[in-house]
């Protein structure tokens, strides 16, 4: 095989192995979502993802399932393998006592306990090793984990979804509008299930009493962390959140004056209630409410927290990635607007965000940005 041919090949397998941990993302944490494939001689022989809880990481998955065929062939990992050890063996020492005769690995992982040491030991023990293919696409599917160990955060998701003429609710006794069609809501269910925990606003949380849960057949297991962000601890004990914390697990973050009775009433109802800083504007700070995330081992964020929330995420740069649902219908009258103008302006600005995706979802529009790091 030539130089050519081997480097296509290296694209190709690392694209699989990148999708393969796409479907991990929201189950492993606190751990990452790696995808692992062992090819030898043009073959598959072995395939492994990060198991739902972290454990087994892919690697071990994908060298169990190849057994001896792995001895001679390449790894291709969608990031390096680990080097320390935790609950289980490094993961590069597994990789060296399979007799894996090279690696292609798509990152460094930044954690300090790696950070290049897993790749060092494949090297010293005379495993060919090739880094950077798929670099791109496997830092997205791994930003959760890189924000973790790198900036003290998980990642953030922002979902929207807006009529044609850019609204979110109707008026305040307005009843809940019911804003895009089935396609779009499934989507976002799908959005949620990739996600560690659900995070909203207080007022959302009064003003729409939602359950944020994901609602798909065959994702029942999937119970991300619902939280919701109420300085003044004003979540109702009659809410549905409340009614299914036993059933579904719901943090409450709130600022360090909020009531201690009200702290008291949801925890004896099953909350688990955390405080945090607020900021200069009295709210809390976003960034010291996701620090505490963080610390709990949340990795991926999916907000559907409303306009307000939306707005400060975008103007702190904690938004990277903003999911957009827009309706073919519009309201026809006064009501919230999804984005203030200042973020509407923030996202088409190329330097902070890239469009990524413009699509259809059914009779809605889907459009999809990251930012730009």
């Amino acid at each position: 095989m030539n130089a050519g041919a081997e480097i296509d090949d290296d694209a190709r397998y690392m694209d699989a192995a990148i999708a393969l941990a796409r479907r991990g993302l929201g189950a492993t944490a606190p751990n990452p979502a790696v995808g692992a494939l062992v090819v030898r001689d043009g073959v598959i022989m072995g395939r492994g993802a990060t198991r739902p809880g972290g454990r087994p990481h892919a690697e071990t998955v994908a060298l169990m399932d190849a057994g001896e065929a792995a001895r001679g062939a390449t790894l291709y990992v969608t990031l390096e393998p680990c080097s320390h050890y935790g609950v289980t063996p490094p993961c590069a020492r597994a990789v060296v006592d399979a007799g894996v005769a090279r690696v292609v690995s798509a990152l460094e992982d930044p954690d300090p306990r790696v950070a290049g040491r897993g790749h060092a030991i494949l090297r010293e023990a005379g495993v060919a090793v090739r880094v950077g293919v798929g670099a791109a696409a496997a830092q997205r599917a791994n930003l959760g984990h890189i924000l973790r160990v790198s900036a003290g955060r998980p990642m953030v998701t922002l979902k929207l979804a807006e009529t044609a003429d850019g609204y979110a609710a109707g008026g305040p006794h307005d009843p809940r509008l019911m804003i895009t069609g089935l396609a779009a809501n499934n989507r976002a269910q799908m959005m949620r299930a990739s996600h560690d925990a659900i995070m909203v606003g207080v007022g959302t949380a009064l003003a729409d009493d939602p359950l944020m849960t994901v609602r798909l057949p065959g994702l029942e297991a999937r119970k991300p962390l619902r939280v919701v962000l109420d300085s003044g601890l004003r979540l109702p004990l009659r809410s549905r959140l409340v009614a299914t914390a036993r059933e579904c697990p719901v943090l409450v973050v709130c600022a360090p004056d909020a009531p201690q009775d009200a702290e008291r009433a949801l925890i004896e109802a099953g909350v688990d209630v955390a405080r945090s800083a607020r900021g200069a504007d009295g709210a809390l700070d976003l960034h010291g409410a996701l620090a505490l995330l963080a610390a709990r081992g949340i990795t991926r964020v999916f907000s559907e927290g409303g306009p307000g929330v939306a707005a400060q995420l975008i103007a702190q740069d904690l938004a990277d990635e903003v999911a957009l649902f827009t309706a073919q219908k519009p309201l026809g009258r006064e009501g919230v607007a999804s984005l203030a103008p200042a973020a509407r302006a923030r996202l088409s600005d190329g330097a902070h965000y890239r469009l990524t995706q413009d699509a259809s979802a059914g009779a809605d529009r889907l459009r999809l940005w990251e930012r730009v790091f």
